[in-house]
């Protein structure tokens, strides 16, 4: 009776620091999440607005309702279809060392960009992301990364080697994308940030929503489909008076 008491004991023993290993794992996990999404994250994505300052000048969007479809439409016909089902690919390659396959979605990312300001965007915070890595000896081996990693490259690579996640990343990575936009609409538009904090509330579930599509993309069914969003691109490229780079 006494051994098996002691058996018993031995097994909670054990499941209880195996339990609270595990929730040191995923609270370092969820700090480095945080860490990679927050606005303080020294790459310089404040300078991009990703085509938006060029839907205020030409007056698609107006009003916090409007931007709200605007936001909305990104994330259904672009978010869902690109970056989003790409995190989850190079998340998976770089947990596989597989540098092939890294260096393939990437280059497809690249042919993705329809404009000169969205590939520059993307290969600038690459390579600042890529500054940021290397100076605290985070940058993954030499031969796995590719020529030019774009932004969505190393974000996976980063959220790969803080344990976290895939649903996790896409949802940090979505969420980041969205407080982007917000801020730039807070300084464009005008947006007053009461009105930012309530598209916030209308647009957290869609979030949720664009997460799950995104997950169940096949490979035939990826690349955005983003008319509006490419030609506001390409006219903010000649805008006479911008706040952003994009």
């Amino acid at each position: 009776m006494k051994a098996a008491t002691a058996t018993a004991n031995t097994t909670m023993t054990t499941l209880t620091l195996t339990d609270s290993s595990r929730t040191a794992v995923d609270d370092l996990a969820l700090l480095g999440l945080l860490q990679l999404v927050s606005p303080a994250l020294p790459i310089g994505a404040f300078a991009w607005s990703q085509g938006l300052e060029s839907a205020f000048e030409l007056r698609w969007v107006t009003t916090a309702d409007e931007l709200g479809d605007w936001l909305e439409g990104v994330l259904e016909d672009g978010l869902t279809r690109c970056e989003l089902p790409l995190l989850k690919r190079l998340q998976q390659a770089w947990a596989n060392a597989d540098g092939a396959t890294v260096a393939q979605w990437n280059d497809w990312l690249h042919a993705t960009r329809e404009t000169a300001e969205l590939t520059d965007e993307d290969i600038r915070l690459g390579a600042a992301l890529a500054r940021l890595l290397g100076s605290l000896d985070l940058l993954p081996e030499e031969g796995l990364l590719p020529e030019d990693p774009g932004y969505v490259t190393l974000f996976a690579w980063a959220a790969h080697l803080r344990r976290v996640p895939v649903r996790q990343t896409l949802l940090g990575f979505a969420w980041a994308w969205l407080e982007n936009q917000l801020a730039v609409a807070c300084k464009a538009m005008p947006l007053g940030h009461t009105a930012a904090q309530r598209l916030t509330e209308r647009l957290r579930p869609k979030l949720v929503m664009a997460v799950d599509h995104a997950l169940q993309r096949e490979d035939h069914e990826l690349g955005p489909v983003l008319p509006g969003l490419a030609l506001g691109s390409a006219l903010h490229e000649t805008q006479y008076s911008r706040l952003f780079r994009s």
